[in-house]
């Protein structure tokens, strides 16, 4: 087949992240029936159908799945080629991309990156908030914050902490419905905590019973909002000391439940020579060592 226009290839990718045509064309800013034309003309010129049409909307075909990694390369790719460009001739601006787990990057990475940009006015920083795991070695993002150990041979690593976890309650929530004194009154008390995907410490901790989603009477895997119906009174559910003491949440259990995960800040080896994105990783590994080591 002739060269296929990029600009092509960057729709059937908006397609197949936003899974309808409307909403890939306004994530690519374009009208509905001009990405529409792409499709049909990559269609055209890959000589096979991309998606089905069908009542439940467009599915795509094996051809078009097949082609799914290698564009989320592509674009991975041409996203950090922007960013690399974005520096400035002194190489004292530019953009870096940092990733983080839902509950740091909402309660605790805005204040640190106000603190940076403070510092590094020419800087901006793009935040993706998100328990998924973004490929550093892709250029997804540029600097990571995870709470687990990376595992990539080719990733810059740094260990600043570790965070403790346990059981928090709103004051109210404690007033109307009393304190548990026991895992097993715990379980009888309404329970904030996860919908379909298990958190991994999940399998790992002893409550009594095995953790499963109809233990909660509020099921959600976005952890903000979990936060959030917590703080509200909801019911009791779990999150990081720091970010319930700052919250105003009462400790439950504290002799009894508790877990602890790592921090780590993580960049691409490849990146050590940026200043930007070095700034960036020592702003964040120190600024979440002092994090860390608050009492808790």
């Amino acid at each position: 087949m002739p060269d296929a226009d990029w600009d092509l290839f960057q729709s059937l990718h908006a397609v197949l992240a936003a899974g309808t045509l409307s909403a890939a064309a306004k994530s690519r800013r374009l009208t509905q029936p001009t990405l529409g034309r792409h499709i049909d003309s990559l269609e055209r010129q890959l000589g096979a159908p991309l998606f089905l049409r069908s009542p439940r909307g467009l599915q795509p075909t094996d051809l078009a799945l097949a082609l799914k990694p290698h564009l989320e390369d592509m674009a991975a790719a041409a996203n950090a080629a922007i960013r690399d460009v974005s520096q400035s001739a002194d190489g004292g601006g530019g953009v870096v991309r940092v990733t983080a787990a839902e509950i740091l990057g909402v309660e605790v990475l805005p204040s640190i990156l106000t603190d940076f940009r403070e510092q590094h006015p020419t800087i901006d920083v793009e935040l993706t908030v998100s328990n998924r795991v973004e490929d550093l070695t892709r250029r997804e993002a540029d600097v990571a914050v995870r709470m687990a150990r990376p595992t990539q041979n080719s990733l810059v690593a740094k260990k600043v902490g570790d965070v403790g976890f346990g059981f928090y309650a709103s004051p109210d929530y404690l007033a109307r419905h009393g304190t548990p004194q026991s895992l097993d009154e715990v379980q009888t008390h309404t329970l904030v905590g996860f919908d379909r995907a298990q958190p991994p410490t999940a399998p790992g901790l002893d409550i009594g019973r095995a953790i499963t989603r109809d233990l909660f009477s509020l099921r959600t895997d976005n952890d903000a909002a979990a936060l959030a119906a917590i703080r509200a009174g909801f019911g009791i559910g779990v999150c990081q000391h720091q970010v319930g003491r700052r919250s105003g949440l009462v400790p439950v259990l504290t002799g009894t439940f508790a877990f602890r995960m790592d921090i780590w800040i993580c960049m691409h080896e490849n990146l050590k020579g940026s200043r930007r994105m070095r700034l960036m990783f020592d702003h964040l590994a120190a600024s979440l060592t002092a994090y860390a080591a608050e009492a808790g």
